[in-house]
């Protein structure tokens, strides 16, 4: 394992004055962030990170001061996490899909003790992925009552450059997702399946819009035919980023407020797209 603390990092490292009544706080956002990234990484509780930081910088000889679990656990519901900065150029194709993560809770121990299980709350976590390099561009969480469409605003919001195409599953075959789309970016294409019962519109024949420009082309080349001109099986790289999240970060949020799991996704996206652009596989195809 190796890990380098630049000379900014350093100086950063302390909290700097408050010019505002309260008390002094001794750690800079940078610190509490550098330490909430090392619990995404090694899975470790709180208390186990603040010893791993603490090692840290004994090794390495830096006289700074080691945050707290319970700091840190109360600093990551308001800390402010920079997104990654996307290093393709050009329009974007976002690629949208969602998936659920458990919250922590009891252990089978506990179940075992009281012959009773309780039921375990999830949430939903929103994933945008850049359909050219994989990188994780936009990312909200929200509860598992939201429809997956109503998280596609969220993350469009956090999206700066044009988009070129948003491409998504049949979850969200919705005309609020069109109209969503088309008053942000009003020349992006949406790429999503049309239900099997979907029916053209009563203007199709004259203004078709691009849910029946999509149901003409499933009528005359089939949905595979669709697929495979309408470029919609890119979205399967949002698939693997969210495998990616699974297997590396885990399926579980470990924080209990809102604020802070929020944080803690924004972090574990973060690590992913670091992990990501440290070595990607160049794919080929075979003929």
């Amino acid at each position: 394992m190796t890990i380098r603390f630049t000379p900014e990092a350093i100086k950063a490292w302390r909290a700097p004055p408050r010019a505002t009544p309260g008390s002094q706080a001794r750690y800079s956002a940078l610190a509490i962030e550098t330490a909430l990234v090392l619990w995404a990484v090694f899975h470790q509780p709180l208390r186990q990170t603040e010893g791993l930081v603490g090692s840290l910088l004994g090794l390495m000889g830096l006289d700074l001061p080691v945050p707290d679990h319970s700091t840190l656990s109360r600093r990551a519901s308001g800390l402010v996490v920079a997104p990654a900065a996307r290093t393709a150029r050009g329009p974007l194709h976002l690629l949208v899909d969602s998936t659920g993560v458990k919250l922590s809770g009891p252990g089978e121990w506990l179940v075992e003790k009281h012959g009773t299980q309780r039921r375990r709350a999830w949430r939903k976590l929103h994933l945008g992925v850049d359909a050219e390099t994989g990188t994780i561009v936009a990312s909200t969480l929200t509860g598992k009552e939201v429809d997956d469409a109503a998280g596609l605003g969220p993350l469009l919001d956090q999206v700066e450059e044009p988009i070129a195409a948003i491409i998504a599953d049949g979850a969200y075959d919705q005309d609020d997702v069109y109209g969503t789309v088309t008053e942000r970016h009003p020349k992006a294409a949406v790429v999503v399946p049309p239900r099997s019962t979907a029916v053209l519109s009563p203007s199709a024949g004259t203004n078709p819009s691009q849910r029946d420009r999509h149901l003409q082309v499933i009528a005359e080349r089939g949905r595979m035919g669709w697929q495979r001109t309408s470029g919609y099986n890119a979205r399967a790289n949002a698939e693997g980023a969210m495998s990616r999240y699974k297997r590396i970060i885990g399926d579980t949020l470990h924080a209990y407020a809102r604020p802070a799991q929020r944080v803690e996704t924004q972090i574990a996206v973060n690590v992913l797209n670091r992990i990501l652009d440290l070595g990607r596989p160049e794919s080929v195809r075979l003929a």
